[in-house]
């Protein structure tokens, strides 16, 4: 990637306080940039990332498919516009109560957000573009831990381990719920037809623990399983485990 395209996208990034830089390239811009992130978010929320293209976004808003690099660079550069974007949407709640209740929070805004854009659990985000909704909510993480006693390199590590927990939790929820909708049975259909083969290949004498814990489980979710519940569980377990630190 060239220098002239890093600085022109972080431009970008910041184009509401620093103004929206003109392309170099093509002809006279027809759309807004806020117009062509908007499209992109339109196209991934609809067919996912792995079928995401510029030209997709180009025919959405009716142009060619090279006018659209007078807007952004490429593609992954666009992508970073649409999370930081995506990342705005939604007013970050008053973080208050226990320390407890702001790490659940987080988690929370995280877990929600997946779950509006399953896309975001697609990128690949090595070096991450610093927008402003990603520069004010890593701000707003980091105030729900502040002066509960972390060091500030502890402060980071428990915002990226909460926030990741959240996320692949969050897969597992999409994964879940997509099965369901490909397959067009819920998880108690599929057990109640696929019961007597289950049966016949593990019989209970044999894997007497798995026939105990899964039938309690599933009394209790009525499916293979219940991803918020596990969720709740895990972030949990995760904060106990955060608790202990501080204490010792």
């Amino acid at each position: 990637m060239e220098n002239q395209d890093v600085d022109r996208t972080l431009t970008l990034l910041w184009r509401r306080t620093l103004g929206t830089p003109q392309g170099s390239r093509g002809p006279k811009q027809r759309v807004s940039v806020d117009e062509v992130i908007r499209a992109g978010i339109e196209v991934a929320d609809e067919e996912g990332l792995t079928a995401f293209s510029m030209r997709k976004v180009a025919d959405r808003l009716g142009l060619k498919l090279m006018s659209i690099y007078t807007y952004v660079p490429g593609r992954s550069e666009l992508v970073g516009l649409m999370v930081d974007e995506v990342a705005g949407e939604q007013q970050l709640p008053e973080l208050g109560g226990s320390l407890r209740e702001r790490i659940t929070a987080v988690a929370r805004q995280q877990w929600d957000e997946c779950h509006r854009h399953p896309w975001l659990l697609q990128v690949e985000e090595s070096r991450p573009w610093i927008g402003p909704n990603i520069s004010d909510r890593y701000e707003w993480q980091l105030s729900a831990i502040e002066g509960a006693g972390f060091t500030d390199l502890e402060m980071d590590q428990v915002v990226t381990l909460v926030v990741g927990f959240a996320a692949q939790s969050a897969r597992a929820s999409i994964a879940a719920s997509r099965a369901v909708e490909s397959s067009g049975i819920s998880d108690a259909q599929w057990w109640e037809v696929n019961a007597p083969v289950l049966e016949r290949v593990m019989p209970g004498d044999r894997y007497p623990l798995s026939g105990r814990v899964g039938t309690a489980a599933g009394l209790e979710y009525n499916a293979v399983g219940d991803p918020d519940r596990s969720f709740r569980f895990g972030l949990d377990r995760i904060i106990d485990g955060l608790e202990e630190l501080l204490d010792r």
